[in-house]
């Protein structure tokens, strides 16, 4: 039996950035707001916990953040990353939201601190929080909590009902019991359907049964596939997502940041033949390291391993789990479980076509290899200094991109027209603006934009 419970103004579906944004701009918009997080309280926010940094235009030097970040220079690096796959009034509206969502940000709750050894080349572009995601979050349930927004753990959404143009009802089971309502307005910000480990397979077939979730084991895309089952518009590709090369001994489920490796750019990455298969140094990591998890994925048995030798290890964030450590590369090879004659080919042959020249770690050197294939374009320095090194490397998804297509104001469409009272902002509608590949720090930045915006627009509606 679905019982009918008490009327908000608001009901926000989702309990991560995306959400709290939305939130917390409606109640300032005097909206009575109820959050349904389908996690339990110690695991809510979502993949957003995870995060470590907002990608943010600005004009000057701004707090944390050097230099200046255009607007155009921001858009610039998002076509190169989705190589255009992207809605250019959504992505603008996202990047000009940034400027003035920094200042939003600190005056509910967020700190930031400089880049990290590590991340130097982010520290024009991406504000780093202190204290990482998880105290992001907890600022804005605090910064919530104080507007007298309501939340509800291990709330999950079963249905939302369609009438027409509107949703009528909202249905989620809490404590065993099943429960009805009718808020005026409905944001869904509940991410995207990695975690429904099947719904990944249909999408990229047996494959993806290897992949790891680097996010939380509640995005199951229950409320995405319900809303795209009752004519929701939906928009990006199933098959696309952010996807990274982390450790491979990583959890299934919920290893977060902390098992992304940093290091392709100093190394040599191989498949389990030991054979090289991409450039490593194509370009600074922070606009790369989202292609590996594809690359990856693509290779047999879904497996990849990162060489570097002791030169390079202090240059990149370190790992979570120690490196594999040998004096050679044969002995590491067998440690790596990869063939030994064929991975000391590789390196050997790598470490001819290596050329001399000025190494800059932090920017595009040009130090380039010559006469092999495929080509290491920059950071090409022979792996000869022994210790030597190695990573097993698997694909860790964060969150996939087919999701709810959205206008300007986060309103979700529909074949009939916009649903009038219904808005999506964050993952669950982030393929609008992200049909491929990752920029560091833009999850982030569609989350707390479009949240922002779909708050108003729902407070607005439920006003008037």
């Amino acid at each position: 039996m679905i019982q009918q419970a008490k009327t908000y103004d608001l009901v926000v579906i989702g309990g991560g950035n995306a959400a709290l944004c939305a939130a917390i701009t409606a109640a300032e918009h005097g909206s009575t707001v109820l959050i349904l997080e389908g996690a339990p309280k110690p695991y809510r926010g979502g993949n957003s916990r995870h995060t470590r940094n907002f990608r943010c235009m600005h004009q000057e030097p701004l707090a944390v953040l050097t230099d200046r970040y255009t607007e155009e220079e921001y858009f610039e690096d998002l076509l190169k990353v989705t190589k255009g796959k992207t809605d250019e009034k959504l992505a603008r509206v996202a990047i000009r939201g940034t400027e003035e969502s920094y200042a939003w940000m600190e005056a509910h709750g967020v700190r930031f601190q400089p880049s990290l050894s590590g991340t130097l080349s982010l520290s024009r572009t991406n504000a780093f929080f202190m204290g990482g995601g998880k105290a992001l979050v907890n600022a804005y349930y605090r910064t919530a909590s104080k507007l007298g927004v309501e939340v509800m753990y291990e709330a999950q959404v079963t249905h939302l009902e369609r009438c027409g143009n509107r949703i009528e009802a909202v249905e989620f089971t809490h404590q065993g019991r099943s429960h009805r309502l009718t808020p005026k307005a409905i944001i869904v910000a509940s991410g995207g359907f990695q975690a429904d480990l099947d719904w990944l397979a249909s999408a990229w077939g047996p494959a993806a049964k290897n992949f790891l979730i680097r996010g939380t084991p509640y995005n199951k895309g229950a409320v995405l596939r319900d809303l795209l089952d009752q004519g929701a518009e939906s928009v990006g590709d199933p098959t696309q997502c952010h996807a990274v090369a982390i450790d491979g001994r990583a959890p299934k489920f919920d290893g977060g940041i902390v098992t992304r490796l940093d290091c392709v750019p100093f190394s040599v990455v191989v498949n389990n033949a030991a054979q090289r298969f991409y450039d490593e140094g194509e370009d600074v990591w922070p606009k790369r390291y989202a292609i590996w998890g594809r690359l990856v994925a693509a290779q047999p048995e879904q497996v990849g391993y990162v060489i570097i030798d002791a030169k390079s290890l202090e240059l990149f964030m370190p790992s979570v789990f120690p490196p594999i450590k040998a004096d050679s590369i044969e002995e590491l090879a067998e440690k790596l479980t990869l063939p030994p004659e064929a991975l000391q080919n590789t390196i050997e042959e790598f470490n001819a076509a290596c050329r001399p020249g000025q190494f800059h770690p932090t920017e595009l050197d040009g130090l380039a290899t010559d006469g092999i294939s495929p080509a290491k374009t920059n950071w090409a320095r022979p792996i000869d200094t022994p210790p030597y090194y190695g990573y097993s490397l698997r694909t860790g998804v964060t969150f996939t991109y087919l999701g709810l297509k959205v206008d300007e104001t986060s309103q979700v469409q529909s074949a009939e027209g916009p649903i009038e009272n219904l808005w999506a902002a964050g993952e669950t509608m982030a393929g609008s603006i992200l049909g491929q590949g990752y920029l560091a720090g833009f999850g982030m930045t569609i989350g707390t934009v479009f949240g922002r915006i779909a708050g108003k627009e729902a407070a607005n509606y439920a006003k008037h």
